[in-house]
């Protein structure tokens, strides 16, 4: 089932299914190796609409909240 970055839960692992955002907002998420198909994990979510951290390929990120919400995912069951 398809959610927003921003909706799973912390500590969860999942798949980037879609990017909702524009030429710039993909090269910026590429510079960080986000791209469909990638798997990372949501690491934890700052309160009070506070940055996400996420790991990726060994390598943490961190993404703002209105980021998050544009980037599509598909949890890992397991």
């Amino acid at each position: 089932m398809e959610q927003s970055l921003l909706e799973l839960e912390s500590g969860k692992t999942a798949v980037v299914k879609r990017l909702a955002g524009g030429e710039e907002f993909r090269r910026r998420l590429a510079s960080l190796n986000i791209r469909v198909g990638k798997v990372i994990r949501k690491v934890t979510a700052q309160p009070f609409s506070g940055p996400i951290i996420i790991e990726i390929d060994h390598t943490q990120a961190t993404l703002g909240m209105r980021m998050a919400q544009k980037i599509f995912v598909e949890p890992v069951q397991g």
